[in-house]
């Protein structure tokens, strides 16, 4: 099983056991404050804060409303379930944070006021045990990695399939710009270029078999 899903994850580029964002049919059936989060609606998360809702109440898929805020990008919607005390570090059903969905949607905004609301950038997220840096790396959201690096996030985390963030940013990206740039990010701040896969093969090796030529560059210079 675990070879079908790594060789799924090299030919799609797309993670497997995705983040899921709420159906239409799941956001029809809303109420309170999963409602208010999704439709930006700050006053009304203020006022049913006021009222004593339950701020991490959780939907079937374990989405608290700081969850459906981040799904939607409603900035307003999450500062003002942060200034209610909503948990920031709460994790969904399938172990994503905020900071991890806004990393994944390229939302790096949002992502920073999370992170400035009290969501850590160290979390261990996804059924992957990667983090959110190392889902950014994956997908070439360069911005993205350089604020969780600036955050604190960790460099050299290696997840559940024997992978850090240089290695996902060489093995799953295109190489194109946004990829150099995100393998550039992680180089410059000390990402350890060493760390090898579990076939001991270093993201170096792995840049020069794809033929990724600019990436292998930086990471022969960052060495």
């Amino acid at each position: 099983m675990r070879a079908f899903i790594i060789a799924a994850m090299l030919t799609t580029a797309i993670p497997a056991w995705a983040q899921t964002a709420p159906s239409a049919t799941e956001v029809a059936a809303y109420q309170g404050l999963h409602l208010a989060a999704h439709n930006g609606d700050a006053a009304a998360i203020r006022a049913l804060a006021a009222a004593g809702a339950e701020l991490d109440a959780r939907d079937a898929s374990g989405r608290t409303p700081a969850h459906v805020a981040a799904f939607a990008s409603n900035d307003d919607a999450l500062r003002a379930l942060a200034e209610a005390g909503a948990d920031m570090n709460a994790l969904d059903n399938r172990a994503y944070d905020v900071v991890t969905i806004a990393a994944v949607a390229d939302d790096p905004e949002l992502m920073s006021l999370a992170i400035a609301r009290g969501n850590r950038a160290d979390l261990i997220t996804s059924p992957y045990d990667g983090t959110a840096l190392i889902a950014a790396a994956h997908l070439g959201h360069a911005e993205v990695v350089r604020r969780l690096i600036a955050a604190g996030a960790p460099l050299d985390h290696v997840n559940n399939l024997g992978w850090t963030a240089l290695i996902e940013a060489v093995i799953l990206g295109n190489g194109g710009p946004d990829h150099i740039d995100t393998v550039r990010a992680l180089v410059e701040a000390g990402a350890d270029a060493a760390i090898a896969d579990r076939d001991g093969t270093t993201p170096l090796q792995h840049a020069q078999r794809r033929g990724h030529s600019e990436i292998a560059e930086i990471i022969e210079a960052g060495g």
